[in-house]
């Protein structure tokens, strides 16, 4: 017991500094897939390699759907032309038609998570957030079991035919006012169990979603960046056609690429 106290005085407070500062740590974020002005041999391609049809044409440019992205890499691995990457992670949308959010959300709020058909990728990073490292309890947040005290109901997986009742009664039960993030691929858009005897299209094909964090599965600083979103504490990520950086390793410029981003913002 006592070496444990010396080795945490020694390496003190490992709790990631974001939102107050960008998170520059290695390894926390999968990154997203980059879209705009790409030779139309290579965005052919691309749209042929992808399961999800991540990836459209546009203007000549080539269009990202996040929203879609499974995170299996063929666009990266084993292409003749692979995609340019992005490693940011503040990946919160607001779904179209929502309004803003603010004044009664500002404060301490409760979630209620729901296994709505999740493989448990989504729902293992959602678990992260009450480690230590990420620590969502400095922010106000708290995971409560019941929907009668929640604010927020943040929602994983494809939604299954078998659960969609249980969720509907689940969002019914929580008070006024209250929010719907949706978490992952799945929660999204159906993945690639969408359109099955299975399942629905995401969330969106029961509920009234406000947020969305694609990413399969979404990392705890992109989940968190959406419930700050939620709440209206940061500015929504504005996904858009952009332009390839220049040719630089995801590991040497993800970061820092992230944090002009950011910054920009």
């Amino acid at each position: 017991m006592s070496q444990w106290v010396i080795n945490g005085i020694r390496r003190g407070i490992q709790t990631t500094a974001y939102p107050a500062k960008p998170e520059t740590a290695a390894g926390v974020s999968p990154g997203l897939p980059l879209g705009g002005a790409y030779p139309l041999e290579q965005m052919n391609s691309l749209m042929a390699r992808c399961p999800t049809r991540v990836f459209s044409a546009r203007d000549g440019q080539l269009v990202v759907d996040e929203r879609h992205c499974i995170h299996c890499y063929r666009c990266m691995h084993g292409a003749n032309q692979p995609v340019n990457w992005r490693q940011d992670y503040e990946w919160g949308t607001i779904r179209d038609g929502q309004g803003e959010f603010g004044r009664p959300f500002e404060k301490s709020i409760h979630i209620c998570v729901m296994d709505a058909g999740d493989c448990g990728a989504c729902l293992n990073e959602v678990r992260q957030l009450n480690n230590p490292y990420y620590n969502m309890h400095r922010l106000g947040f708290f995971i409560t079991p019941t929907p009668r005290h929640a604010d927020v109901l943040l929602v994983v997986g494809a939604v299954t035919d078998h659960i969609k009742f249980t969720l509907q009664k689940v969002y019914e039960a929580m008070p006024t006012p209250k929010r719907v993030v949706a978490v992952g691929a799945c929660a999204l858009t159906g993945g690639v169990f969408a359109d099955s005897f299975v399942c629905t299209k995401g969330v969106a094909d029961v509920l009234p979603v406000d947020v969305e964090v694609p990413g399969n599965p979404a990392p705890p600083l992109a989940i968190l960046h959406g419930l700050l979103v939620a709440v209206g504490r940061k500015a929504p990520w504005s996904p858009a056609v952009q332009a390839p950086p220049e040719k630089e390793t995801p590991n040497e410029s993800g970061h820092a690429a992230a944090a002009s981003a950011r910054t920009k913002a």
